[in-house]
């Protein structure tokens, strides 16, 4: 009797698809994964194994080495070096980025971070992060700067002190300095030495003093922390400004500083013809300046201005007389943004109330502002009758944001919706205190 024969299962298996891939969507995968996990995929196929080799932005942190809290800190630095030492052994391709980021105390001896460095300005690298937090600041080494290939720079708690035969960095196009210990005149010599610089970030570099800006094609500037003051040359492509001091001016001093010009106001945009966004935040540096003799409006108006952002003390006239300047000198002005400034005014004497058209001067020209955004208003005459001007001057407002202190007086809303409005579209938006954002 014959063995009856059963038909064959047939198993449809599914293609190998990540074996498949094409290399640039592999090189887009691995370029979002911690350096560690990207060395991991190489067990997935042939097509995977070493394509972490040709990575062109190295990120080195804490997620690098995986550690229990009771481990011994000497052997996590061994296995964080052992890490960083391979990598840059084994890479084949071009280095593009290479960012170490260490707020854990990673690595102890500064030599260890000076030889990657020197081996990266062998290998053309284009973008250069640093971010430490030592006892001491880390102290770029010389070699850094005869990097010509760099085009970006950011560091975090490092000192600059660059060799004298250094003429700057030719293809810089961005600076990124917060915390970092370095002399005035070395960071003016660094930033006029870098000819194609397009964006400068400086966050609590001490020690500046009136501090002045040589960049021909910089399009953004940012500045926050203590210093005596800012000054622009030959910066005619500057678009975007950012400036928040902390530091109190003292006003004698900046009127010694004005070297013949009639203010500080007229110095700050002598050099800023293209100027489309300044915000300044802080009531100091505003202040500041609001120094020397202020022109009813400057002499060459902001005509590509179109967001303006202030922080004002409304007890002070001369506040008062700069924010008006800066109205009337910006004709294509579109958003408006103004915060009250409150810290120490129990400690400021009456101030009897000003008439608003004897400040603004007639004939009063008529604002282009779409929007409006008020912040920290108490209701205090002085900033309703700011309001009243405001609204009574913008013929094509929009919107006009307030967001009070908390427990401000309920007849502020009621003033606002009683003004007159020049724009019969003006839509008045009263934002809850307690809320976050805005």
């Amino acid at each position: 009797m014959g063995t009856k024969s059963t038909p064959r299962e047939v198993i449809d298996v599914e293609p190998d698809r990540i074996s498949y891939l094409p290399g640039h969507v592999i090189d887009c995968i691995l370029s979002y994964l911690p350096i560690k996990e990207a060395v991991r995929t190489s067990v997935l196929s042939n097509k995977w194994k070493n394509k972490w080799y040709t990575l062109p932005n190295l990120v080195f942190d804490e997620q690098c080495v995986s550690h229990l809290a009771s481990e011994d800190p000497l052997v996590i630095e061994n296995k964080f070096l052992k890490i960083v030492d391979h990598v840059l052994l084994v890479h084949s391709g071009v280095i593009n980025m290479f960012k170490f980021v260490d707020y854990e105390n990673l690595v102890s001896d500064s030599a260890d971070i000076d030889r990657w460095i020197l081996h990266l300005t062998g290998r053309s690298i284009k973008e250069l992060v640093v971010e430490v937090c030592t006892e001491e600041h880390y102290k770029i080494p010389w070699c850094l700067f005869s990097c010509q290939s760099l085009q970006c720079l950011k560091l975090h708690w490092c000192g600059l002190k660059p060799p004298t035969t250094f003429e700057g960095f030719k293809n810089m196009k961005s600076i990124d300095l917060s915390s970092v210990m370095v002399a005035q005149d070395v960071l003016e010599n660094l930033i006029s030495g870098c000819p194609q610089l397009e964006e400068l970030k400086l966050g609590d570099v001490d020690g500046l003093d009136q501090i002045n800006i040589h960049a021909p094609n910089l399009k953004l500037f940012k500045i926050d922390g203590k210093f005596g003051g800012v000054s622009f040359d030959n910066t005619f492509q500057l678009a975007k400004i950012v400036i928040t001091s902390w530091l109190k001016l003292n006003s004698e001093s900046n009127q010694s500083r004005l070297h013949g010009s009639s203010s500080n106001m007229l110095k700050f945009f002598d050099h800023l013809p293209h100027i489309q966004s300044l915000e300044i935040g802080g009531y100091y540096f505003f202040k500041y300046l609001a120094t020397g003799v202020l022109p009813v409006k400057l002499p060459t108006p902001c005509i590509h201005l179109s967001f303006l952002s202030l922080c004002i003390n409304f007890y002070e006239l001369k506040g008062i007389s700069a924010a008006l300047c800066l109205l009337k000198s910006s004709p294509n002005l579109r958003r408006l943004k103004i915060s009250a400034w409150r810290f120490g005014l129990h400690n400021i004497p009456f101030t009897p109330s000003y008439c608003w058209e004897d400040i603004f001067s007639a004939p009063i020209m008529p604002f282009q502002v779409r929007h409006i955004s008020l912040y920290g208003i108490s209701g205090t005459k002085l900033e309703l009758d700011f309001i009243k001007l405001l609204l009574l001057y913008s013929p094509v407002l929009k919107k006009l944001t307030v967001k009070p202190v908390a427990n401000v007086v309920p007849e502020l809303m009621k003033a606002l919706i009683r003004f007159k409005r020049a724009s019969g579209e003006a839509e008045v938006i009263w934002q809850d205190p307690f809320k976050n954002g805005e």
